[in-house]
């Protein structure tokens, strides 16, 4: 059996993992342009504390990415941005929820 250094199925991740990881390249997108980090911190009610704490929590992750799919232009872009289609997205915040 391969080391994980060698085996491609773990550099990669577990499916389960997929969803968190889409969400935390999302949060680091939406955090990338200060205007879009506050419209999420005011559109969520999220405090900075509250989200730094909350980074690798699905429901926090999940509401960034309701706070995406809200908006089709970011959605999009942020897809566009981290290597993803808007469905990865949305599908990546139904497995969050």
């Amino acid at each position: 059996m391969p080391s994980s250094e060698t085996n491609p199925a773990k550099l990669r991740g577990s499916s389960d993992e997929a969803p968190l990881v889409t969400g935390l390249k999302a949060l680091v997108w939406t955090l990338g342009d200060p205007s879009r980090a506050q419209r999420l911190l005011d559109l969520t009610g999220l405090t900075p504390d509250a989200l730094r704490a909350g980074a690798s929590d699905p429901a926090v992750l999940g509401a960034l990415l309701d706070f995406l799919s809200a908006h089709e232009p970011d959605l999009v872009t942020c897809a566009e941005a981290i290597g993803a289609t808007p469905t990865d997205l949305i599908r990546a915040r139904e497995a969050l929820q």
